[in-house]
Order: C-alpha cells, then sequence, then structure tokens
C-alpha cells in the first residue's frame, strides 16, 4: 500500500519561508505527476502546484513566483518551497501522486496533510 506522508508545516510570520516535504513509502512505484494542493477553512481543496514526467511545472497564480515546486525521483519524494508568504496561504497542505494509465490517469493517492499558518 502506498502512503504519502507530509512534513515541514507550522506557523510563520508573513514574509517568511517554509519547505514542505512528501515522502513516498510502502508499495513503491513512481508518480508520473505529484503535487501540493491545499485547503483552507471553509474553502473547497486548490492545486498549489504539480510536476509531470519530473520537468514539467505548473502553479496557480496566487502562489507564482513565491513557490516551487521539485521532485527527487530517488527518493521518490516531492518538495514545495515557499517564500514570502502571505496570510492567504494559511491552509493545510496536501500531497498527490498520479500514474497514467493509457490515455488517463489511475485514481489519486493522498496524504494526510500538513498545516501551514502565516500570522503575526
Amino acid at each position: 500500500q502506498v502512503q504519502l506522508v507530509e512534513s515541514g508545516g507550522g506557523l510563520v510570520q508573513p514574509g517568511g519561508s517554509l519547505r514542505l516535504s512528501c515522502a513516498v513509502s510502502g508499495n513503491i512505484f513512481r508518480f508520473n505527476a505529484m503535487g501540493w494542493y491545499r485547503q483552507a477553512p471553509g474553502k473547497e481543496r486548490e492545486l498549489v502546484a504539480v510536476i509531470i514526467d519530473g520537468d514539467r511545472t505548473n502553479y496557480a497564480e496566487s502562489v507564482k513566483g513565491r513557490f516551487t515546486i521539485s521532485r527527487d525521483n530517488a527518493k521518490i519524494a516531492v518538495y514545495l518551497q515557499m517564500n514570502s508568504l502571505k496570510p492567504e496561504d494559511t491552509a493545510v497542505y496536501y500531497c498527490n501522486g498520479q500514474t497514467r494509465h493509457g490515455s488517463g490517469w489511475l485514481p489519486s493517492y493522498w496524504g494526510k496533510g500538513t498545516l501551514v499558518t502565516v500570522s503575526s
């Protein structure tokens, strides 16, 4: 069974930085796409950043220029470097992994989330 485990969340002041990590364990296989989603209180879960096939990246407009997603294929891990954090970045951040199947995708795997709170 595949497990995704996030770490690195916490409390940070506005303008600060955090680095989230997501490690994959269990029946390890290669994810074609790994990403970060977030869900703020009272809001729907939204995509933050995704890295596809190891090098193609997409970011939400709200985090472009501030967040950077990266992947370590040897460790089967994905990271999210978050700089210039704003209070509106406060949310639970979830790691996501997907594998292609034919022309589509198999169901996603999700981590349990890590809380990021940006506040003075």
